[in-house]
C-alpha cells in the first residue's frame, strides 16, 4: 500500500511516502511557506518512489493540534488529494506525532507545542509493543503551570512548548525528565507510521470526514488582555 503522509501543524513542512514497507520523507522548517512548499516535497517524494499521484493508495495527515493556519492547510490538502484519487484518509493527532520523537523507552511521554497566548497544546502518551504511541489522557490546551499529568513513575518531555515553559513544566512533573527536547516538530514520517495500522484495518475516513483538531477556538487576544487597552 502506498500512503502519502503530511503535517503542517507547526513551523516544519513534512511530508512522507509509505510505499510498502520503504518509507522516505522530507521536512523543513518553513514558517509561512508551507502552501509553497508542500506540494512540491510531496511531488518530489513521488518521484524518488517511482510513483504518480494515481499511485497513492491513502492519505494520512495530521489533524492538529497547532498552528490554525498550518493545520487547515495540510486537511485541505489531504481532502483536495483523496477527492481528486477517490481514495481515504486518515488523521493522526500532531501531538501523537510529536510523541514518536522520544525515547521508545518505557517512560511516559508528554508532548507539547507552544500555543502562544501564554498556553501550550499538551498530550500524554506511552508506547506500546510495536513501538507506536498512545495516549493516555485526552489531549488540551491550557497554560503550563495547569497542567495536571496522569501517574507515570517517569516522563520523557518533546515539543516547542518545553523550550517556551521549561520552569512551568517541571513544576508538574513529578521528577526531572529523563530526557526533554524542545527542537523536535511532529513529523509525517510518524503520521505515516501511525496511520498505517488504520489503514490496514479499514478504520478510514472519507475526504469530507476527514477534520482539523484545533482544540480552541480562540486565535488571538484582545488589547484588553494583552495590557494596552484600560480595563
Amino acid at each position: 500500500m502506498n500512503i502519502l503522509a503530511l503535517d503542517t501543524a507547526t513551523e516544519s513542512c513534512s511530508v512522507a511516502l509509505l510505499k510498502n514497507d520503504r518509507l522516505i520523507d522530507a521536512s523543513e522548517l518553513a514558517p509561512r511557506r508551507h502552501a509553497e512548499r508542500v506540494l512540491s516535497m510531496a511531488e518530489a517524494l513521488l518521484a524518488e518512489a517511482g510513483l504518480a499521484r494515481a499511485d497513492i493508495d491513502g492519505i494520512a495527515v495530521g489533524r492538529g493540534p497547532g498552528a490554525f493556519t498550518g493545520v487547515r492547510l495540510a486537511v485541505s490538502v489531504a481532502q483536495g488529494l483523496a477527492f481528486a484519487l477517490d481514495i481515504p484518509v486518515v488523521t493522526v493527532s500532531s501531538l501523537a506525532a510529536l510523541a514518536m520523537e522520544a525515547p521508545n523507552d518505557d517512560a511516559a511521554t508528554l508532548a507539547v507545542i507552544d500555543a502562544r497566548m501564554g498556553e501550550i497544546y499538551a498530550g500524554c502518551f506511552r508506547r506500546d509493543a510495536e513501538g507506536l504511541v498512545s495516549a493516555i489522557d485526552d489531549e488540551g490546551v491550557d497554560k503550563a503551570d495547569h497542567l495536571i499529568l496522569p501517574q507515570a513513575d517517569a516522563w520523557n518531555v518533546v515539543g516547542t512548548g518545553w523550550g517556551e515553559y521549561t520552569s512551568a513544566l517541571r513544576g508538574q512533573l513529578p521528577s526531572a525528565p529523563r530526557w526533554a527536547e524542545s527542537a523536535r516538530y511532529p513529523q509525517a514520517r510518524h503520521v505515516a507510521r501511525l496511520a498505517a495500522p488504520q489503514f490496514a484495518a479499514g478504520d478510514t475516513l472519507s475526504p469530507e470526514q476527514a477534520l482539523p483538531v484545533y482544540l480552541r477556538n480562540k486565535v488571538a487576544q484582545t488589547l484588553r488582555e494583552r495590557g494596552k487597552a484600560p480595563a
